[in-house]
């Protein structure tokens, strides 16, 4: 499936006006289907299908590793997945959603501290948000994407995926990792778009100890990133970012 296409519009500046060919983002409705028990719905960009399933199983707490997934098919929209542990009924009743917010004082009592001994280069997050820049291509032709970023240094590893859902871009992004069997422990997310509760429980779920983000907090965000022993980093652009927590992990 293609992540644009093109359509017919009409372009109006400075009192002329002429018809042109436009590329558009692309978006699709995918249903995953989870032991044919539970049933999401989300409307994502139609690629990286496997990544996204197992990204957001892994950051709703589905699962503890890709170990876990015994099949996952891609059947057109359709993503039909089964999953090995005998406590997914519990864990399911315990899910914030990837594209909503409620829930997240209840759900962060049970969120472990992530424990990590990452640091991090100031200059370093710097130079990859401008990379994840570069890297966002379909961004710089539509202007309708989010884009997510994962680094892990040690590994050499930096996996770029964008979509419509900046929470999907997150989930793409920890997949491809796990698929790849990466330490997410030694990594981080660099990416577009505000932190909300449910990013920040999604990244602390899975150990990543570091979200940088070219956007805002807000204080649902910091709050679970206090507790969780996330390091929060906003408004990193161009040669400057505020932290708002646990900046032990960031050499200036």
């Amino acid at each position: 499936m293609k992540m644009t296409e093109f359509v017919n519009a009409i372009k109006y500046e400075n009192g002329e006006y002429e018809p042109f060919e436009e590329e558009i983002v692309s978006d699709e409705t995918i249903n995953l289907n989870i032991n044919d028990t539970l049933t999401r719905n989300f409307s994502i960009s139609p690629t990286y299908l496997k990544e996204f399933a197992t990204g957001y199983m892994l950051g709703e707490g589905l699962i503890n590793s890709s170990a876990n997934i015994e099949k996952l098919e891609i059947d057109g929209n359709q993503i039909n997945t089964h999953i090995n542990l005998e406590d997914f009924d519990i864990r399911k009743e315990l899910m914030v959603g990837s594209d909503c917010f409620g829930g997240w004082r209840t759900k962060i009592d049970i969120i472990d501290e992530v424990e990590s001994d990452f640091i991090v280069e100031s200059q370093e997050l710097i130079k990859n948000i401008a990379l994840l820049k570069e890297k966002a291509v379909i961004w710089q032709k539509t202007g309708g994407v989010h884009v997510a970023g994962l680094i892990t240094p040690e590994q050499e590893e930096f996996i770029a995926i964008e979509d419509v859902s900046r929470h999907v871009a997150v989930d793409k992004v920890i997949g491809a990792a796990a698929l790849k069997k990466l330490d997410l422990t030694n990594s981080y997310i660099v990416y577009s778009g505000r932190m909300p509760a449910d990013m920040l429980i999604k990244i602390a779920r899975v150990g990543i100890p570091l979200l940088a983000s070219n956007a805002a907090p807000t204080v649902s965000g910091y709050a679970v990133a206090e507790k969780a022993n996330i390091t929060m980093v906003g408004f990193l652009r161009d040669n400057r970012f505020n932290v708002y927590t646990h900046p032990d992990r960031i050499l200036f």
